[in-house]
């Protein structure tokens, strides 16, 4: 489950996140289970774009229309025979709200018979394994895969796979969706699905579709990244004079379909996510008489999109008469106005000859203005502590690039002074470190006989047999230091060979130990300095004792 869950949460565009908690809080509010299902579940799972989202609930759609449309839908559509709900949601999203069902097809054209069922038939009357999916929305369930038919498996292998013997039969426009993806998605019909498909080709099976599944599939093109390539494969295999006649490849305006595509990936880099639908099927069916390109309108179920379709050169007029208004003179107006107002109609301007001035700031908006915020954000920011865990970054960023496009932030000084009022004040200063006690290494370094060390002086009651008055006795210094402070010794007669003889006996009664040599003239080269310092001292406190008596 968390692998599904984390699919979505990456697959999903922020729009379709948003759309996606929407359609959840909607469905739940009405205590109806709700699933993620088609189109969308088998893209999220092979990684091509999600182009629509398609939701299954197990209770009456209809009823949540008006719920839909509180919380900023637009519905486009409803179709009463099987409950759905084609939407339009906040960020140009779009959707289908249907109710789980059931169909059976008494004869091959014909309107099925659906009776209300659970989420595995709705799973079991769909056309391919890959469509037959779906990703539970439900507390409890969410993320939770409903996969009956392996649907999974197909899409590792690239390959379209009916559900039945008799898909083509009972549904012929399947023909024309089964060639449409094929060519999307560059893959192959399973083996026996390929069968199936030639002997309804060479049966004729497409005599028997009806308007209302041609009319889905008329609106389908619009919807492809390549229409182009799909026309050609359907022309290819017969299917494109069934859908629209009088439609061909030679007649598509194949200039203007390249250029809708690269300013709507323009539109897609400042944040925009324009609907093109609509303008792609302008520029195909451009060269078409006035009556085919009515005749195709009728087909299509989704009002809405047809007239969105109808009125673009009205909508785009109006919306070039609102951007040369007076109220937008500055560059950071211009900007606000076309980052908050019908990036479809923006779209349609980008790419149909329009006044001078409006051609001007539509190029500003995509090329130039752009750029412009490539500067942010300022080193100053981090040198004043602005940095993106700064509550209000984004809002100084955004503030900060529209006073950009004014000109208004040319100097280092101009930037300081704006940023001022959103700089936090220092950190105050770290603690001190904590004291550590001494440790085993410092303490053997500090103990009494370590080298270097002077011995402490001890602390109690004199010798008795100590002068008074006469200075303590320095603390014995080491052999080395001893031997470089003792002055040098004068250089002894040596004794006759009779002398030695007569101190032999004496010498040996008065050993003593080997330190012991070493120990006195350390004592005695310790003293004579401490005598000599200690001298100067007594001389004058005779002075001090006759001048009080003065």
């Amino acid at each position: 489950m968390a692998d599904f869950i984390y699919l979505m949460e990456t697959r999903l565009s922020p729009d379709q996140q948003r759309a996606v908690a929407l359609v959840t809080d909607v469905v739940r509010a009405h205590e109806m289970n709700v699933f993620l299902t088609g189109g969308a579940v088998r893209d999220i799972i092979s990684g091509f774009l999600i182009r629509d989202l398609d939701f299954s609930v197990q209770g009456n759609a209809l009823k949540l229309q008006k719920d839909f449309e509180k919380a900023g839908a637009v519905t486009e559509a409803t179709d009463e025979n099987t409950r759905t709900l084609m939407l339009l949601l906040p960020g140009n999203v779009r959707a289908e709200v249907t109710s789980t069902r059931s169909e059976k097809y008494d004869k091959p054209g014909k309107p099925a018979e659906i009776t209300q069922g659970t989420i595995y038939d709705d799973m079991r009357r769909r056309d391919f394994t890959v469509n037959a999916m779906a990703l539970s929305l439900n507390p409890g369930s969410r993320g939770l895969l409903t996969d009956p038919f392996n649907g999974v498996a197909d899409i590792e292998t690239k390959v379209l796979r009916v559900l039945h013997n008799y898909a083509f039969y009972e549904e012929p426009s399947r023909l024309i969706r089964a060639t449409r993806l094929l060519t999307r998605f560059h893959w192959t019909l399973e083996e026996r699905t390929q069968a199936r498909y030639d002997a309804a080709k060479e049966n004729n099976y497409i005599e028997n579709v009806s308007d209302r599944a041609l009319g889905h599939e008329i609106e389908q093109l619009a919807h492809e990244d390549n229409p182009i390539d799909v026309l050609k494969a359907l022309e290819k295999e017969g299917w494109l004079k069934v859908l629209a006649p009088h439609l061909s490849v030679a007649k598509v305006d194949s200039a203007g379909l390249t250029q809708v595509f690269k300013v709507k990936q323009q539109l897609q880099e400042v944040g925009l996510n324009p609907d093109a639908s609509p303008i792609v099927m302008h520029f195909l069916t451009r060269k078409l008489a006035d009556k085919d390109i009515s005749a195709m309108q009728k087909q299509i179920v989704n009002k809405g999109f047809v007239e969105r379709w109808k009125h673009l050169e009205d909508d785009a007029k109006d919306f070039a008469k609102k951007l040369m208004a007076r109220d937008l003179a500055l560059p950071s107006q211009t900007w606000k106005f076309l980052m908050t107002n019908r990036p479809d109609a923006l779209l349609f301007n980008a790419i149909t000859p329009r006044a001078s001035a409006v051609e001007q700031k539509i190029k500003n908006f995509l090329t130039k203005w752009p750029l412009v915020r490539q500067k942010l954000p300022f080193p100053e920011m981090a040198e004043m502590r602005i940095t993106p865990e700064h509550p209000e970054y984004k809002k100084i960023q955004d503030e900060a690039f529209l006073m950009l496009l004014d000109g208004k932030l040319r100097s280092h000084t101009e930037i300081v002074k704006f940023l001022e009022p959103y700089s936090p004040p220092e950190p105050p200063p770290p603690p001190p470190p904590p004291r550590r006690g001494r440790g085993k290494k410092e303490k053997d370094a500090a103990a009494p006989g370590a080298p270097g060390d002077q011995v402490p002086k001890k602390r109690g009651r004199k010798p008795k047999n100590a002068l008074a008055g006469a200075p303590a006795p320095a603390p014995a210094a080491p052999a080395a230091e001893a031997a470089k402070s003792a002055p040098p010794a004068a250089p002894a007669k040596q004794p006759s060979t009779a002398a030695k003889q007569k101190a032999a006996p004496v010498a040996a009664k008065k050993a003593v130990p080997a330190k012991a040599p070493a120990k006195a003239p350390a004592k005695a080269a310790a003293k004579k300095p401490e005598a000599k310092k200690a001298a100067p001292k007594k001389k004058p406190a005779p002075a001090k004792k006759a001048g009080k008596k003065k």
